[in-house]
Formats: structure tokens, sequence, C-alpha cells
């Protein structure tokens, strides 16, 4: 088996100088690439060094995530874009992202401060868009609790949608054909192993086998049977040998070189 995991987090495992021990375990699982997502201007550095360093395993992807939206955002922003126009043809990042729009972590009990904040990620948004309309390039976008307002700004910036894909896909069917209507992916977590995910599998199959992708995002979001401890590339199997066997019905190694396939022609790997 030979897997692609499409969205993971490295910094915590770098800033703990477990990288070396964290690869070799997904070596060891059948995860062979992986791209480790950028969120602000404290990871994209870090990332671009550790692409070079494992130069052909490890791949990444530079934005600014609606969490990490503030007052600043227009200068985390500016960052981004000599961030990129700087980074030599062989060390610039896979794709812009992840970006997006997140209403779950909005203050609850602060209605103005959440509007401020919600208006500065719909900017932020709004800009990334338009700097991946210019390079051309795929967008990684992150959607919580704001699906429609997501597709809307994306409808509206004239970015290439089939360079679009929503990481940590957890809407329904209807949503997929959303996306698949325009030519934009979901990709997928340890989320569809959970036994509550009915809607996340109908998504899935929706979409169907020919389109698919995986990912961890790691540390997050655990697939079973891990679920509970923290997550890492190598946990990515259990997602991968679930789907093949639950949710699509085929062999370990078709799903494998099937999404894997569609990995790597999203993301030009």
């Amino acid at each position: 088996m030979s897997l692609i995991d499409t969205h993971t987090h490295l910094e915590s495992f770098a800033r703990r100088g477990e990288v070396d021990a964290v690869l070799q375990r997904a070596r060891d699982a059948g995860v062979r690439q992986l791209i480790t997502i950028g969120t602000s201007t404290e990871d994209w550095t870090l990332y671009r060094e550790l692409a070079a360093r494992y130069a052909g395993e490890v791949f990444y992807t530079a934005g600014l995530h609606p969490c990490s939206v503030d007052e600043n955002w227009e200068r985390e922003l500016s960052s981004l874009a000599a961030f990129w126009d700087d980074a030599p043809e062989s060390a610039r990042p896979l794709a812009l992202g992840e970006c997006g729009l997140d209403r779950f972590h909005l203050p609850k009990n602060d209605t103005a401060a959440a509007e401020r904040i919600f208006a500065w990620q719909r900017a932020a948004f709004e800009a990334q868009l338009a700097l991946a309309k210019r390079l051309g390039c795929p967008v990684v976008v992150h959607s919580r609790g704001a699906f429609a307002e997501s597709v809307a700004m994306i409808d509206a910036s004239g970015v290439d949608w089939t360079k679009v894909v929503f990481h940590c896909f957890s809407e329904g069917p209807l949503e997929i054909a959303e996306l698949m209507n325009r030519g934009g992916y979901g990709s997928f977590t340890g989320i569809l192993t959970y036994k509550s995910a009915e809607n996340v599998r109908a998504a899935a199959t929706a979409q169907g086998l020919d389109r698919v992708m995986i990912e961890t995002d790691a540390p997050y979001l655990t697939p079973m049977p891990h679920r509970g401890k923290p997550n890492e590339p190598a946990f990515l199997r259990h997602t991968a040998e679930f789907a093949a066997r639950e949710v699509f019905g085929v062999t370990d190694a078709v799903f494998a070189e099937i999404s894997s396939a569609n990995a790597r022609r999203f993301f030009g790997l």
C-alpha cells in the first residue's frame, strides 16, 4: 500500500524534535508522501525547510487559517504574497491554504466580537482567493459552520473550481454535490471511520472513488481504532482501509492506488 496524506500539520512534531520518528512510522504504515499545511507566518518557513530536508516525501502549502485571522490579517497576507514570490521554483508551496471561514470557533457570548472577527475572516479569504487566482494554484479550503458562505465567496472570486478542495469534508451528499457540480473536491479525514458519521460516508460515496482524497489533519481527528489519542500521518492507513472496505468495497491496494493518483493529479505531485 502506498498512500498520500494530503493534509497534515507537522509543526507540533517539529517543535518536539519528533519529525524523523513520525515520518518513519508513516513509511512503515505505507504513507509515502504527505502535505503539511500552512496556517500562518509562524509555520510557513518551517514547512519550507522540512520540504527541502525531506525532498520528495514532504510537501507543503502556505496560507492564513481563519482561526489565525486577527486585526493584523492584511500584514500577514502581504507576507504571504512575498513568501510565495520570493521562493525558488523548487521550494514553492503546492497550494494556497488552508484558508476559509470558521463560525464554530467565534466567541459564543460576544456577538459584536464574533461579527468583527468573521468580517476579518471574509476579507482575508477574499484576498487569498484573489492571490490564488493570480498564482493559478490549488486552494485548500477550511469551512466550518460556513459552507454556503464559503461556496458563494469562491464563486464570486473567479477561482478555477477544479483547483479547490474542501479539506476535512464533514457535510453530507447534498453539499458534496454542490462542489462536484462546480468541479471542486472534498477530502476526508478519520471522521469517515466514526460510527456517527453516516452523512460523511454518504458524501464520500456520492463523490466517488475516482475523485476521493484522504488526509489525517494530524494531530487532530484521529481515526478508529485510535480515536482519543493524538493523530499522526501513520494513522492514515486506518482511514484508507476503512474507506476501501466499508465505503467503496474495493481492495486496500486499489483504494491506495486510486486515491494517491487523485492526490498527485490535484496537487501536481
